[in-house]
């Protein structure tokens, strides 16, 4: 099962997530590497995000699985949000935080 965002995926996350909500990193974009943002060298490394830091950033996403797929949802002022259905739930937490990242409620 994937457990962490894919090379791809971290790039974007990076473009608006803070870098110290990542848990580990892409050492000059191949290897990855566990370790905190302190860690990384910004010049040549892409921060990467694990299942839970994901969820970490969606505080109050709530993350279940449907014969359809993983889906994440999140509540916002008595409206619920739900990304797309993947096949893991990694997919899924990084749908929802560009879907809120675009509404502005991140």
């Amino acid at each position: 099962m994937k457990s962490f965002t894919d090379l791809n995926q971290s790039k974007k996350l990076a473009e608006f997530l803070p870098i110290e909500s990542a848990d580990m990193y892409y050492w000059c974009g191949e290897d990855l590497r566990i370790g905190s943002h302190k860690a990384m060298d910004l010049d040549y490394d892409t921060p990467c995000w694990s299942l839970a830091s994901l969820m970490d950033v969606l505080e109050r996403g709530i993350l279940f699985k449907t014969p359809q797929g993983w889906a994440c949802q999140s509540y916002i002022v008595f409206t619920a949000i739900t990304s797309e259905y993947y096949n893991n739930p990694v997919d899924a937490c990084v749908d929802m935080i560009e879907k809120l990242h675009e509404l502005k409620m991140l």
